[in-house]
């Protein structure tokens, strides 16, 4: 444990950044997996419509910085190539 009063404040405010950066990566993985799910079983028309959430995930993940942007990137491009191969 800290002793240090800065040292005790950098413990807080890491706990606090873990807690929020660990529900910025559940969100962005569920929407993921939940998306592949959807385009798997063949529903075109509702993945079509969770795909904008899918987005929104990955934004919110790489601009707080839980996923490099490229990462973000490369995902939401394989999610739209895997709608348009769902038919």
């Amino acid at each position: 444990m800290p002793i240090i009063k800065s040292a005790k404040k950098a413990l807080r405010q890491s706990k606090k950044r873990r807690v929020r950066n660990l529900a910025r990566l559940n969100a962005y993985r569920t929407a993921v997996k939940n998306f592949k799910k959807l385009a798997a079983s063949g529903k075109k028309d509702e993945a079509k419509k969770y795909l904008p959430k899918v987005y929104k995930a990955l934004d919110k993940a790489a601009k707080s910085g839980v996923i490099k942007p490229n990462k973000a990137a490369r995902l939401k491009s394989n999610s739209s190539r895997l709608l348009q191969k769902t038919a």
